[in-house]
């Protein structure tokens, strides 16, 4: 459950930043008024208002504060499937399978990166959330490949950072319904949380800036295997910016994918797989790469796409 407040802005507060309005307003930590509205729970005269954004005297506020709840635990546990790809003292990347999330969270019970870093020994950076501690960026449950974990407090920083200035550099492969036409192109569109379920991401008006390059590798029969390049890292960006060009993702009926081509090629999640990740070491300050490769379900399924005896 959570509690929704609806405010007017006063003339006092035009121009302030909305974190800094909002604790002066309602009273919170400028913090956690930052942190409601980076979770998209600030709507201003419509429009979702990040923390440094401006607040406008009049102006119609609409503020979704979430309850308080206690804190989610790490529980250390081995996770078969999962890959060490490199580590050392600042950084470690995983291949992560699917069905594996990032780190614990409300509702989910399942395995996590960090639980099978902590149930194998490793010790990572003690910044962040409790439950997220050394976790700089995220893959949903439903994908899989390449992450990497900050182990050093220094290398946490560091990476935080670039993300948050794109100059990290993240290739994913995807397999989506259909051509996209053109064979190569920029999805340039706002992605903020859709406006009737909490659970999914959509392209929405005041959305976050959200930026998607694709490029064709293979084609199908009824499918495409595409390369992409994010330039920002959004909740459910590949899935949400190829279901609004009419080509959801192979597997992901909650973006439109048709069920029955899942079925044929044996897929219970989406095809979708990240391939490469490449960053400004933290430790070394030398560009480094990392590449994973095909899991057995997506390379499966692939070679079932290519015997093209599907019937739409």
């Amino acid at each position: 459950m959570s509690d929704t407040r609806h405010l007017l802005v006063p003339d006092g507060l035009a121009g302030e930043r909305a974190d800094a309005g909002l604790a002066r307003l309602l009273g919170f930590s400028r913090t956690k008024a930052g942190q409601i509205a980076s979770e998209g729970g600030v709507i201003q005269d419509g429009h979702a208002l990040q923390k440094s954004d401006r607040l406008i005297a009049g102006a119609l506020l609409e503020v979704t504060i979430p309850d308080e709840r206690p804190p989610v635990q790490v529980v250390p546990e081995v996770v078969d499937g999962m890959r060490i790809i490199h580590d050392d003292d600042d950084i470690v990347v995983v291949d992560k399978p699917v069905g594996v999330a990032a780190h614990p969270s409300v509702g989910w019970s399942g395995p996590t990166v960090v639980g099978h870093l902590a149930g194998s020994g490793y010790r990572i950076s003690t910044s962040g959330v409790s439950e997220r501690q050394g976790i700089v960026s995220r893959l949903d449950v439903g994908t899989s490949g390449l992450m990497v974990v900050a182990k050093s407090e220094v290398a946490y920083t560091l990476l935080k950072r670039a993300f948050k200035k794109r100059t990290v550099s993240k290739t994913y492969h995807t397999v989506v319904q259909g051509m996209p036409d053109p064979h190569q192109g920029t999805i340039d569109a706002p992605i903020a949380r859709h406006p009737q379920h909490d659970y999914k991401y959509g392209v929405i008006d005041g959305g976050k800036p959200s930026v998607t390059h694709y490029s064709l590798l293979e084609a199908f029969r009824h499918a495409s295997l595409l390369e992409i390049k994010l330039e920002t890292g959004r909740t459910h960006q590949i899935r949400v910016h190829m279901s609004a060009i009419k080509h959801p993702c192979v597997g992901d009926p909650l973006y439109g994918a048709n069920p029955r081509l899942a079925d044929h090629v044996g897929l219970d999640r989406q095809w979708l797989h990240a391939m490469k990740l490449g960053f400004e070491h933290p430790g070394t300050g030398r560009w480094v790469e990392f590449e994973s490769e095909y899991p057995a379900d997506l390379e499966a399924a692939l070679e079932v796409l290519r015997r093209g005896d599907f019937a739409a």
